[in-house]
């Protein structure tokens, strides 16, 4: 009995993560299996007989594929954008001292902490008052998710940057290399990771959000508000296709890291 509930304790831990990771999957699943779907009614969402159609026609529901390429492009755009803004601001607050660096500290971290509808509405008043209502679109959607991916970078490059041994830099300099030499040779390559990290959230975030883009798309549709319109009438089952896709890819992604960061382990 002892020997039971010793087993029990040293076991529950992972049991219960297991279930929880398992209980976090479901969704996915039920995404992959409709994929492939072909309900009986397009009001009903079960699954009903197998097919590939699905697949092979994403494009058939009109407007999916032009608000999948729309939430790519302003996705890879406020990605890039956010990622070199929020790099050079977090080495500016781990590596510099200046008058106001608490107070930027703090409001880094406001976008992060507000309500997305109240982000959402604030930055269309914003456009309102400086003229912009009236040509609310591409870009603004594209400066807004600029706006709040912004924190996500900074605040995941300064981590980084602050759990980096700067005596490194110091040991390059003192072989003669040049500040350059040494960012690009010691610095870059330790706070890489940090940076991709920031990337894939920038994009995450950018190509998830509806509710800041609702706020300031226009007659602009992105993939997610393509998803909440057709979800009034009926959700094609294209769209689990994509969901499938987008998970498929990020899966990749993630493993291929994991692989090349063994092999670099393995060469060392």
């Amino acid at each position: 009995m002892i020997r039971l509930g010793r087993w029990v304790s040293d076991h529950a831990i992972m049991a219960i993560g297991a279930v929880v990771l398992a209980y976090m999957f479901v969704p996915i699943v039920i995404v992959v299996l409709m994929s492939f779907n072909r309900p009986a009614s397009r009001s009903a969402y079960t699954l009903d007989a197998f097919t590939l159609d699905n697949w092979l026609h994403p494009c058939e529901p009109e407007g999916l594929c032009s608000s999948l390429v729309t939430s790519m492009q302003i996705g890879l755009l406020a990605t890039f954008a956010s990622t070199v803004l929020g790099t050079l601001m977090a080495f500016a607050l781990v590596r510099h001292s200046f008058r106001g660096r608490a107070a930027t500290n703090v409001v880094i971290f406001l976008p992060m902490a507000s309500p997305e509808v109240v982000m959402g509405a604030s930055l269309l008043a914003l456009f309102v008052s400086v003229g912009f209502g009236g040509v609310l679109g591409f870009w603004t959607i594209l400066v807004a998710h600029i706006m709040f991916c912004l924190s996500f970078v900074v605040v995941t490059v300064r981590a980084r940057l602050q759990g980096m041994d700067s005596r490194l830099e110091q040991a390059a300099m003192d072989l003669y290399a040049t500040e350059a030499q040494a960012f690009w040779r010691v610095t870059f390559p330790l706070v890489f990771p940090g940076i991709l990290s920031a990337a894939l959230l920038a994009f995450a975030l950018s190509f998830d959000d509806f509710i800041i883009t609702n706020f300031n798309s226009g007659q602009t549709t992105t993939f997610p508000m393509f998803v909440w319109g057709a979800a009034q009438r009926d959700v094609p089952m294209q769209i689990n296709v994509v969901g499938t896709a987008m998970f498929a890819l990020a899966v990749v992604a993630v493993l291929s890291g994991e692989m090349l960061r063994r092999r670099r382990e393995r060469v060392q």
